[in-house]
């Protein structure tokens, strides 16, 4: 049986999987990613978009955005234990997974019919960001229960990819769509919501009702599970593996700055031009691309604990670079390329890292629990940078940054299981 069976590494395939069926990445996996890529190309169209849209074409100030920006994004914390805790019950997690993404696609018509009105545009922004937070835990939970514990390193490598792939996509089309149209926005919230339409359809279409690998082979399956919300929440916490790997990666996320001060410090350094700073992360998110599968078949290969401190050490040789000398187009290219591994790194092979620990009837909640505690934790690491930069400066709050990763490293080399799973994790409840 497989890993999140026995919890051996080395176990054979439970009878009647096809020789090299580990090797391959599920077809519910790739329908996902497919799912993924057109959602993200709608919803980074509108992210794309949105500061220029609020303060120069409705007049919002840059703080009134980021209010709004940063109180939404703090919700979607929050909603993905509620999402998480909806698909376990009973299994429901393509129906709730769908729902979010659906959510996500109406907020695009509630952007249009909202007009210049704050209340109006809140809520569509409330609607999108609880959309995100609701699929996400049953997204990956779906992806775990679909692929075998030995390739999930594989199958979030490439869900990643395609996921990144619709990234990139986005604010090109958008921005194509105000050139043609002579910045008619309208026409952007449009056709988003027709490619957010388009990844609901594919959804409902393509991605099974049921998992594969979420039942023990040879067993007969075991009826709907219904846990409390506060099973779903508690329940995960009953596992000292789980905790382990939500400790690393909460402490790991407390010293992890945000991406927009570490463009804003490139810009400062390099006197970057403003017309060019939105492309910055278009460079990390394309190594991104290119590296999520490598990574996630290096992490099925040698286990995923070092791969994922690795891309925490990337992030802080980022942050020494910046502390440093060096200039000009070497340094842009060197940050963006450790930005873009450290994501590789860590963003899907976490989620594999405790998948299999987690029991398919807890695997959504885990999964919300821990994607919840790092969401919070980064929040309160920019809220914490950001308060430095303005006391101290720039360079102090980078000092301290990088002193906090080091540390945050050392905890997390500590705590972290040394294996990628342990004989009777599954049984945890």
């Amino acid at each position: 049986m497989y890993l999140a069976t026995t919890g051996r590494r080395d176990a054979p395939p439970a009878p009647g999987t096809p020789p090299g069926a580990a090797r391959r990445v599920p077809g519910a996996v790739i329908a996902l990613g497919t799912v993924s890529l057109v959602t993200d190309i709608s919803s980074e169209m509108v992210t794309a978009v949105l500061p220029l849209y609020f303060v120069l074409g409705l007049g919002l100030s840059p703080l009134q955005f980021g209010f709004l920006d940063g109180l939404f994004n703090g919700v979607t914390a929050l909603v993905r234990l509620l999402g998480g805790h909806a698909a376990d019950r009973g299994g429901r997690h393509k129906r709730v997974a769908g729902a979010g993404y659906a959510l996500s696609a109406l907020s695009r018509i509630g952007l249009l019919l909202a007009g210049g009105a704050t209340f109006g545009i809140a809520a569509a922004l409330a609607a999108d960001r609880i959309g995100k937070g609701i699929r996400t835990a049953p997204r990956d939970a779906l992806i775990t229960l679909s692929s075998p514990p030995d390739g999930l390193g594989r199958a979030f490598g490439v869900h990643r990819a395609m996921d990144t792939t619709g990234a990139l996509l986005g604010p090109l089309a958008a921005f194509a769509l105000l050139w043609a149209t002579a910045d008619a926005y309208d026409a952007v919230f449009v056709v988003s919501f027709c490619t957010g339409l388009l990844g609901v359809v594919l959804l409902v279409v393509l991605v099974p009702g049921r998992a594969a690998h979420g039942d023990v082979p040879g067993r007969a399956a075991a009826p709907p599970d219904r846990p409390t919300l506060r099973a779903s929440v508690l329940g995960p916490l009953r596992s000292p593996v789980f905790r382990r790997i939500l400790l690393a990666a909460a402490v790991l996320g407390a010293a992890t700055v945000g991406d927009a001060f570490v463009y804003l410090l490139l810009q400062r350094t390099l006197d970057i031009g403003v017309n060019w700073f939105p492309l910055l992360p278009l460079g990390a998110a394309a190594v991104y691309l290119l590296l999520a599968v490598p990574a996630g078949r290096a992490a099925d290969r040698f286990g995923r604990r070092l791969p994922f401190l690795c891309g925490h050490g990337a992030l802080l040789a980022a942050y020494l670079l910046l502390l440093g000398p060096a200039g000009g187009v070497l340094l842009l290219t060197t940050v963006l390329l450790l930005l873009g591994v450290f994501y590789a790194a860590t963003d899907g092979v976490l989620m594999a890292l405790a998948g299999p620990v987690l029991p398919a009837a807890r695997r959504a909640g885990g999964l919300a629990l821990l994607q919840t505690g790092q969401a919070v934790a980064r929040l309160c690491a920019a809220a914490g940078f950001g308060a430095a930069w303005t006391v101290w400066g720039p360079g102090t709050a980078l000092v301290l940054a990088a002193a906090a990763m080091g540390a945050a490293l050392a905890v997390a080399w500590a705590v972290l299981p040394r294996t990628d799973a342990v004989p009777g994790e599954r049984s945890v409840r």
